[in-house]
């Protein structure tokens, strides 16, 4: 096998360029979730779908992205990571037009699971490019622009949609045509700025099979996860032919992976101590923030009665939490080469902001919410990328895609899982609140009124619609206690992550024996 590596490192002025195509492109990503979740609401109730539908249109695209993120990682060790992330926005453009043109719920899922093979893509490959041009410990503050396009994505997306929806001449499908501009312009700054010499490897053997295995396995098991105790029971034949399908496949793919001369995920790499502890805290948080923060929009707009301009605005004092924390964490982080500190007070805080909003109402104070969203921003800018970078620091260059897509891939997996486990409980929760307020307050429920109408409350007689406000504004506090519940788990893995400090050389051969090197060493 022979290689071939850049000859000198990028100057920040070279990094800088590329890095802004590389933004661009994880922007326009992330803007095709979060642009959804106010607007979300609006499309669902105009497409008359249901509760379940209203989260497979957010699940699809997490479930597609999930699958293929470990086969973008490993195809970027192997080919052309400019080339591949170019392919993933070109996919991305192609589904979003897809999804713009869609004339129901059936299409529009479908549509956005193919446009979640490119955000899988861009997920994964953004963070390999900026691992191969930037040695971690440097990496700390780069990552602090991540956070700051995340935190600006995912507080424009909201307000983005919801001033689309709320905008008559524009309507909904411009949520999803909206990024092709942006999309397109990331691909020519990408053409022009980002020059990596590729990884030149003989004999390339790529794990198809494995790769297959590992997507259909995860595949099967989240659609049981979506469908178990709506459609079918918890007990049943379904859920038996389900659980054992994926486990058989997941059981074979480990199989397949653990002899694969290119496996899609390294089991060596995965069974070192900080990348198994760091694939843990990434399932826990991806669990947790996922998971809660997509029925944010719904509880704002539904539970609340707010516009989805109005509630794309009252997310903010979520986004600016992960922005300030994720800038001021990374300097820190470049400043110290000391990651796991940092870590485990993310996951603390995490937690503590879910814990204040597993309180909430469809009556608590405006501002006592926006304090449970703060902290939990705060508690996501200081862990999710940093858990990343702590996996990155313990691999050579030439695994970084597969390591880096790891994480990625099972941070998606938690999101993918958090957000149809939490669909699922939401959507009981509610049914049952809504019959429990119908039967004690003697109202009668509109012909037809189940699940399609309750998400469209133009349509419902004002008694009623006080009676849905109210489900979901106090089923929604249940979601955010499951989710402190789960991001404890985080806590415990960050905590057994064994400390080290970050090196300052691109790859893992060149390190010195010193780990604590000043800031800048070359290669």
């Amino acid at each position: 096998m022979s290689q071939t590596h850049t000859e000198e490192p990028m100057t920040h002025r070279q990094v800088l360029e590329a890095l802004s195509g590389l933004l661009l492109a994880l922007f326009v990503a992330m803007v095709s979730s979060t642009i959804v979740s106010t607007a979300l609401p609006k499309i669902i109730g105009a497409l008359n779908g249901t509760q379940t539908q209203y989260t497979w249109v957010v699940t699809a695209t997490l479930l597609a992205a999930t699958a293929t993120t470990p086969i973008w990682g490993k195809l970027a060790d192997l080919y052309s990571k400019k080339v591949l992330v170019q392919v993933s926005i070109v996919i991305f453009v192609l589904g979003s037009m897809i999804s713009g043109m869609a004339q129901n719920t059936g299409e529009l899922i479908a549509a956005r699971a193919f446009q979640g093979i490119g955000v899988g893509g861009l997920q994964a490959l953004v963070q390999v490019v900026i691992a191969a041009m930037i040695p971690p410990r440097e990496r700390g503050r780069y990552n602090g622009y991540l956070g700051g396009v995340m935190a600006v994505a995912t507080v424009g997306g909201p307000l983005l949609g919801g001033v689309i929806v709320d905008t008559s001449w524009l309507g909904w499908r411009w949520c999803f045509f909206v990024g092709v501009p942006v999309a397109v312009l990331a691909l020519v700054v990408l053409q022009k700025t980002l020059h990596l010499v590729t990884v030149k490897r003989d004999n390339l053997k790529i794990d198809y099979l494995g790769a297959t295995l590992i997507a259909a396995g995860v595949s099967v098991l989240l659609v049981w996860v979506s469908f178990v105790d709506s459609s079918f029971a918890w007990a049943s034949w379904q859920t038996a032919a389900m659980v054992g399908a994926g486990v058989v496949l997941l059981a074979i793919a480990v199989w397949v992976e653990s002899r694969a001369a290119e496996p899609v995920v390294p089991l060596n790499i995965v069974k070192q101590r900080t990348t198994a502890l760091s694939i843990l805290a990434s399932l826990a948080v991806g669990m947790a923030m996922f998971g809660g923060a997509v029925f944010l929009g719904q509880y704002f707009q539904i539970g609340r009665g707010y516009t989805p301009t109005e509630a794309g605005l009252l997310t903010i004092p979520l986004m600016a939490g992960v922005l300030l924390s994720s800038i001021v964490v990374g300097q820190l982080i470049t400043r110290t080469g000391k990651i796991k500190p940092y870590i485990i007070a993310g996951t603390l805080v995490l937690v503590a902001g879910f814990g204040v909003l597993s309180t909430i109402d469809h009556q608590t104070s405006l501002v006592f919410v926006s304090f449970g969203m703060l902290l939990v921003g705060v508690g996501v800018g200081m862990s999710m990328q940093n858990l990343v970078l702590a996996v990155q620091n313990t691999v050579p260059l030439k695994d970084i895609g597969a390591a880096s897509s790891t994480v990625a891939f099972f941070r998606s997996l938690g999101g993918t899982i958090g957000v149809s486990v939490l669909g699922a409980v939401l959507a009981r929760r509610v049914t049952d609140n809504i019959t429990h307020s119908l039967a004690a307050a003697g109202v009668q429920a509109p012909a037809g009124g189940g699940e399609t109408s309750n998400l469209n409350l133009s349509a419902l007689p004002p008694a009623f619609q006080h009676i849905v406000r109210a489900a979901y504004g106090d089923a929604t506090g249940h979601i955010f206690l499951i989710s402190a519940a789960i991001a404890v788990v985080g806590v415990i893995a960050a905590a057994f992550m064994k400390p080290a400090m970050l090196r300052s050389t691109l790859d893992l051969s060149a390190q010195k024996p010193a780990s604590d090197e000043p800031v800048g060493a070359s290669r």
